[in-house]
């Protein structure tokens, strides 16, 4: 690979000098050029793969995860936006290939979603998915709106990678384990039997509850799950949290304060404000899933470049502190 850039590096030099000699002949000109912008082309793409062989790829990279989607401010606007947020995912699933199971669907009359959960299976899929945690904005004017004004919604990504039984061990004096009446939208019991599963992870608080299932045994399971998730994700951002103070990372994951992309639909413009990119054409990427993973590839080459740099930054302190230490 090193040596493939070396070459490409060289034929762009040379053809850089032959075409100044060139000027006087348009089609040999056109076809230096052309060798150029081809050579550029590979230089950057050999680079991008230089990088991610000495950053490294991350552990968590290949876990399977829990996607949650919440609605945030903005009423009934927010949950519809919720509900296109969803789809959005879904669609880009089916892109890569990847496999999925809804745990959880707590829709609105109005077609709108409050609450979702997606568990995703398959290669990389925290690789992926990782950043897309956080808030998301859109502004847009309402269907319900009459004066034509536009309004200002939120909603809320959680990514929760899916640790194996031998990354987080709980123990059963841990856990405490309530059944009750699955409840339908209007708090009324839809179920005769207690299958829902309250539980409590006492040393730190957690509760999860699951009634999507019509079987206490499934709801528990599901249950133990998502509570595993949710405790393996709080390990994460404590490490995480230690690494990007350190190095002053710009690109947090899994962040659900942190304001991470907005859908302008009236400017018809997509603003990811980690990498400070605009992109147009809302309709097309909230339905083609290969519009959304070029932006992803783009925001893990640009964490992969920050982690570089301060890697290198690092390397150069330590020389200084060993230099001051010989002192």
């Amino acid at each position: 690979m090193f040596k493939s850039l070396s070459t490409f590096s060289c034929t762009f030099l040379i053809s850089s000098y032959l075409i100044l000699g060139s000027q006087n002949d348009k089609e040999i000109k056109q076809m230096i050029e052309d060798d150029i912008l081809n050579c550029q082309a590979e230089i950057e793409e050999l680079q991008k793969k230089v990088v991610k062989l000495i950053v490294g790829e991350v552990k968590t990279d290949q876990n399977d995860i829990i996607l949650e989607l919440s609605c945030g401010v903005g009423g009934a606007e927010a949950m519809l936006f919720t509900r296109d947020i969803f789809n959005m995912y879904i669609k880009y699933i089916q892109y890569k290939g990847w496999s999925h199971e809804v745990l959880t669907y707590d829709k609105t009359v109005e077609g709108g979603l409050r609450k979702a959960e997606i568990e995703v299976n398959g290669d990389f899929v925290f690789k992926y998915l990782k950043y897309e945690g956080g808030v998301h904005r859109v502004q847009r004017v309402p269907q319900t709106e009459k004066s034509g004004r536009i309004h200002t919604s939120t909603m809320t990504v959680a990514v929760l990678p899916q640790p194996s039984e031998i990354d987080v061990v709980i123990q059963d004096k841990d856990l405490k384990i309530q059944t009750f009446k699955s409840q339908g939208s209007g708090g009324q019991s839809v179920n005769k039997t207690d299958s829902a599963v309250r539980m409590v992870h006492l040393p730190t608080g957690t509760v999860i509850e699951c009634q999507e299932s019509r079987s206490q045994i499934e709801n528990r399971a599901k249950a133990l799950k998502y509570l595993r998730s949710r405790l393996y994700q709080k390990e994460l951002e404590a490490q995480l949290s230690q690494v990007s103070n350190a190095r002053k990372l710009q690109v947090g994951t899994s962040g659900r304060s942190e304001k991470i992309r907005t859908y302008n639909f009236q400017q018809d413009r997509i603003t990811d404000h980690r990498i400070h990119v605009n992109l147009s054409h809302i309709e097309g990427f909230l339905n083609d899933g290969a519009e959304l993973d070029s932006l992803l590839e783009d925001i893990i080459d640009y964490t992969n470049n920050q982690t570089l740099e301060a890697l290198i930054d690092e390397y150069h302190q330590n020389l200084k502190k060993q230099g001051k230490m010989k002192k």
